[in-house]
């Protein structure tokens, strides 16, 4: 019993320095945030590291205590950026996901936008015709236990990085994890991100 109390600890200490580091560095990688959450408190055994829940837990107590006005505030600015892009990529069926729609953002956090095409060049077009700079690259994402790799761009609209993530449009119908073992990603369609910043 004793032992289970230090394990439970262990990990909710972890759980707590992830949090912080989040909040305050940036990080957005769970991953890396338990390994250096794990290191500062000096635990090498992964076995005790925290899940991802138990982490959002702690990042939003942080939140509420120590950046109350400040964390709303940023919040707000970037669930606006956030509907903003989604109107002028509307044609691409936007979803926004990530710590922006859950409410976990951090003070440097990305806004990640899921667009369903079946054409990715389309999207790529898009943002050249209209002169917006945008950095190309690769995401994965896991539909099951099967590994994902999709085009993503990077852009920059009045401050922040926007992720855009391109899937085809069968996959709305899956549901994507960030690892196989991890809670499928929630999104939310214009409408609902509209409604969110109202009640922010």
């Amino acid at each position: 019993m004793a032992k289970e109390r230090t394990r439970n600890d262990t990990r909710s200490r972890i759980a707590h320095l992830a949090a912080r580091l989040m909040a305050e560095d940036g990080i957005e990688d769970y991953a890396l945030a338990k390994r250096k959450a794990a290191r500062q408190a000096g635990v090498p055994d992964s076995r005790q590291l925290p899940g991802n829940e138990e982490i959002d837990a702690a990042l939003r107590t942080y939140q509420q205590l120590y950046q109350e006005n400040e964390h709303r505030s940023r919040l707000r600015e970037l669930r606006r950026e956030a509907l903003h892009a989604m109107r002028e990529l509307a044609r691409f069926n936007p979803y926004l996901t990530g710590s922006v729609l859950s409410g976990n953002a951090g003070k440097y956090a990305d806004i990640d936008l899921q667009l369903y095409t079946d054409n990715v060049k389309a999207v790529e077009l898009y943002l050249i015709d209209r002169g917006i700079p945008y950095r190309a690259a690769q995401s994965r994402l896991y539909s099951g236990e099967l590994l994902r790799i999709v085009p993503t761009f990077t852009v920059n609209i009045g401050g922040a990085d926007i992720r855009l993530l391109v899937l085809a449009s069968r996959d709305l119908r899956a549901p994507l994890r960030t690892s196989p073992e991890g809670k499928p990603l929630e999104r939310a369609k214009l409408q609902a991100v509209a409604e969110l910043l109202v009640r922010t």
